[in-house]
């Protein structure tokens, strides 16, 4: 059977099922939704667009491969998501998070901690280039924090992401940075520089609404006299000492060094447990449910304890209820849900690929562009489509990047402007779609719903709309010289 082109009424009906099933699973189940009903909707979703590919003469075992290989591209960040869930249960057990937790009370009040955690995140994420470490180490610390400050969950999960996204976004280290400029045509620190007009003033609003917003947090919150009940549990039930900080730094300094993520974050899941091995002997046999008699037994129940943090849920008690919620974990199972949801994901991502639909809808767009301004409009529209649509920000920047450079390149326009309105828009929205590998990731990592945390991420907000501001008010907008138009 020949394969016949489909019309755009036709490519977009897969997209339509989807978004309607979506919106009903969460009227229905809220923000439980990623615990099955929306990996279900994509995998339907993903039968209806191979059951049209079919009618439209594509080959069932090409549209099957066109899943496989979308899933493969994944992997990579699947491995990461369980090595996340082992990080995060070794460096519970060990006392890290706790000491995080401790010596930020210390130091952090209700009316600072948003603006600090922010600034703290996109440092940490700058010197890493990596929005998903800082999310999953420095991220949960603060999350921790936060809660223990009686601080909306909502409200810390968004300066946590809204900090880690800048500081990813502008890093060189960043593997989205360095990829935009190369889809786009022009180069890394020009690209760098240039998105400065935008990301910067970005970055300066949101940090003043998380300032303000926390101003008026004291009255919200009232007296913080559970404050000092939550630090004497944490005392009291771990080793609590500056020198757990040792592993999480040792970690940033790999990621800094461009030690790959896979290889890094298992170093810190090891080692997290080696020190709780060594410095958290209650832990261990609390752990393990086995007391220690000889060196031998302790070895064996310590090597049961991390094993366990590292894969299954653990729950760690101390005389305070709320530190009980802290520092539960789930180790590598509790991200099962959200590779479950990349997966369905990535095959939704791939059988529409491979049918053409996603190459009908992104074609038809250009229709709309007739101006520069329009130009730079629809590849923010066409990332932000795609960040919904194929669930993942590297198909959200690669796709763009190769649809309009010869369009940027027409219209007279230095390839710095596509670079940057794929970072502006692609990066940066990805966390705001549960389904996108982003969104899940993050959701799994923090245990909060992405629609929960979405509206308070001011910065992921800001930045496509200051693309846009900026484009329509022509500021900052690079012009190609005559000879680079011609040639």
């Amino acid at each position: 059977m020949s394969i016949k082109k489909p019309s755009l009424a036709i490519a977009l009906l897969p997209i339509f099922l989807l978004i309607t099933l979506l919106s009903i699973n969460v009227l229905i189940f809220g923000d439980n939704t990623t615990s099955g009903s929306n990996q279900l909707t994509l995998l339907i979703s993903a039968a209806f667009a191979s059951i049209l590919g079919l009618f439209y003469g594509s080959n069932y075992k090409e549209m099957l491969d066109g899943a496989i290989e979308s899933i493969s591209s994944a992997m990579g960040a699947l491995i990461i998501l369980l090595l996340i869930g082992s990080l995060a249960g070794t460096w519970m057990m060990s006392g890290i998070v706790p000491s995080m937790i401790y010596f930020g009370l210390k130091l952090l009040s209700p009316s600072i901690f948003l603006f600090a955690a922010c600034i703290i995140c996109s440092v940490v994420s700058l010197a890493t280039g990596s929005s998903w470490s800082t999310i999953a180490t420095i991220g949960i610390a603060m999350l921790g924090i936060g809660n223990a400050l009686g601080i909306n969950e909502g409200l810390t999960c968004g300066a946590i992401i809204s900090g880690s996204y800048f500081g990813d976004k502008m890093s060189p280290l960043s593997d989205t940075t360095n990829l935009a400029p190369a889809m786009a045509g022009t180069d890394l620190i020009s690209h760098i520089k240039y998105m400065m007009w935008t990301t910067i003033p970005s970055i300066i609003i949101t940090l003043i609404i998380f300032f303000i917003i926390g101003l008026n947090l004291d009255a919200q919150v009232g007296q913080l006299t559970q404050i000092e009940s939550l630090q004497d549990a944490l005392s009291t039930s771990f080793n609590i000492s500056l020198w757990t900080f040792i592993v999480p730094i040792i970690v940033i300094i790999m990621i800094i060094k461009k030690v790959p993520a896979i290889p890094a974050l298992l170093f810190g899941s090891i080692a997290g447990g080696l020190y709780g091995a060594i410095f958290q002997p209650n832990i261990i046999e609390e752990i393990s449910g086995s007391v220690s008699v000889s060196s031998l037994d302790y070895i064996k129940n310590s090597y049961i304890a991390v094993v366990n943090a590292m894969t299954v849920d653990v729950d760690i008690q101390t005389s305070n209820i709320a530190v009980n919620d802290l520092i539960s974990t789930s180790g590598m199972s509790g991200m099962l849900n959200t590779i479950w949801l990349i997966i369905c994901a990535m095959s939704f991502g791939g059988i529409m690929e491979k049918t053409g639909f996603l190459s009908t809808i992104t074609n038809s767009l250009m229709k709309f562009v007739n101006s520069q301004k329009s130009l730079i409009l629809t590849t923010s529209g066409t990332c932000l489509f795609l960040n919904i649509t194929a669930s993942d920000q590297y198909l959200a920047i690669v796709v763009p990047g190769r649809m309009f450079a010869s369009s940027y390149k027409k219209y007279g326009l230095d390839p710095k402007n596509l670079s940057r309105t794929l970072e502006d828009t692609a990066t940066v929205t990805s966390p705001l779609v549960p389904w996108n590998t982003c969104g899940a990731t993050h959701a799994g990592v923090l245990g909060i719903s992405t629609f929960i945390y979405l509206p308070y991420c001011f910065f992921n907000l800001i930045s496509p709309v200051m693309t846009l501001i900026f484009a329509y008010g022509n500021i900052k907008i690079a012009k190609l010289s005559k000879d680079k138009i011609t040639n």
